[in-house]
């Protein structure tokens, strides 16, 4: 079994396709994905920095967007590296998402090279 676990939250169910795909390939890591914010939300508040490595959400979603997440998780203590995905970053989202503590930053459409690269960066593994 993998060491790096990551979760991918999208509503798009071809985008968590696609980084799952990516992430399990390239990093050998287990990519748990939601589609619904809510079941995210129910699962993330029971994760700690040992069951889980690295989230990655979309920010603009039903129910609780990427920065909603992201408050949540702080809130828990759930201190874990959080990459927000995004087609349209305002600079009220990105000033926000600093406040918070975003670890980065990935623009959709998602690039695999980009994706790979952030991740190694964000988690700090050797590239």
């Amino acid at each position: 079994m993998s060491e790096l676990n990551i979760v991918a939250i999208d509503d798009d169910d071809i985008t968590l396709e696609i980084i799952k795909n990516i992430l399990e390939e390239s990093l050998d890591a287990y990519v748990y994905t939601f589609s619904r914010s809510k079941q995210a939300r129910e699962f993330l508040v029971k994760q700690s920095p040992e069951t889980l490595q690295l989230i990655i959400s979309d920010q603009n979603m039903p129910q609780y967007n990427g920065l909603t997440l992201l408050k949540m998780c702080n809130a828990v203590k759930l201190n874990v590296p959080f990459i927000l995905l995004t087609a349209d970053a305002s600079r009220e989202t990105v000033v926000r998402a600093r406040q918070l503590g975003v670890d980065g930053y990935i623009a959709k459409p998602i690039k695999r090279d980009n994706l790979i690269a952030k991740v190694q960066t964000v988690l700090k593994l050797p590239q």
